[in-house]
C-alpha cells in the first residue's frame, strides 16, 4: 500500500506545472513564472531621477492593465538595485502599477548590461531574449515590437 501512495504521489507531482520564482516585487509579493505559461515578458529598467523613465510609467501602466491577459507581462526593474521600502517609495512616487522586481533578472534571461535610461527588453514565451527597445517607449511603440517579434493577441 505505501508503493501504491508513492507512486501515485509521484504522478500527482509530475503533473504540477513548474514554478520559478523571480525573487519579490516593491510590495514584498514573490514574482513567479510557470513553466506553462506562455507570457511574453517587458521588462523596464527605470531610475527614479531619469525624466524619460517618468514619462513612460503610464504607458507601462496601460500597456499592463490592457495586455495582462493576452500574454503580455510587464516587469519593473530599478535601475539603483533599490530594495524594500525605498524600492516601494520610488516605484509609489512614479505610480507604477506594474510589479518592480527588488532582483535584478539579466543574468536569468541573458540581458545585456543596462547602460542608458529608460530601457526595455522583451523576453519571449521560451524565456529569450527577443527584443531590446532603447529610450522612452509608448505602449504602441512596444506593441509594435510585440507584433513584429511575433506576438498576436489572442
Amino acid at each position: 500500500m505505501k508503493k501504491i501512495l508513492m507512486v501515485f504521489c509521484m504522478v500527482l507531482l509530475a503533473g504540477c506545472d513548474q514554478v520559478e520564482s523571480l525573487g519579490h516585487d516593491q510590495h514584498g509579493i514573490d514574482v513567479t513564472l510557470s513553466s506553462q505559461a506562455k507570457e511574453w515578458l517587458v521588462i523596464n529598467y527605470w531610475a527614479i531621477w531619469c525624466a524619460p523613465c517618468r514619462k513612460e510609467v503610464p504607458e507601462l501602466n496601460a500597456l499592463s492593465s490592457e495586455l495582462s491577459d493576452q500574454g503580455v507581462r510587464v516587469l519593473g526593474v530599478n535601475f539603483d538595485q533599490l530594495q524594500g521600502d525605498k524600492l516601494l517609495a520610488d516605484s509609489q512616487q512614479l505610480g507604477i502599477a506594474f510589479s518592480v522586481l527588488s532582483t535584478d533578472p539579466a543574468a536569468r534571461f541573458k540581458l545585456p548590461e543596462t547602460r542608458g535610461l529608460p530601457a526595455t527588453y522583451i523576453v519571449n514565451p521560451q524565456g529569450q531574449l527577443a527584443g531590446q527597445l532603447p529610450g522612452e517607449q509608448s505602449k504602441e511603440s512596444i506593441v509594435q515590437a510585440l507584433r513584429q517579434l511575433g506576438w498576436s493577441a489572442p
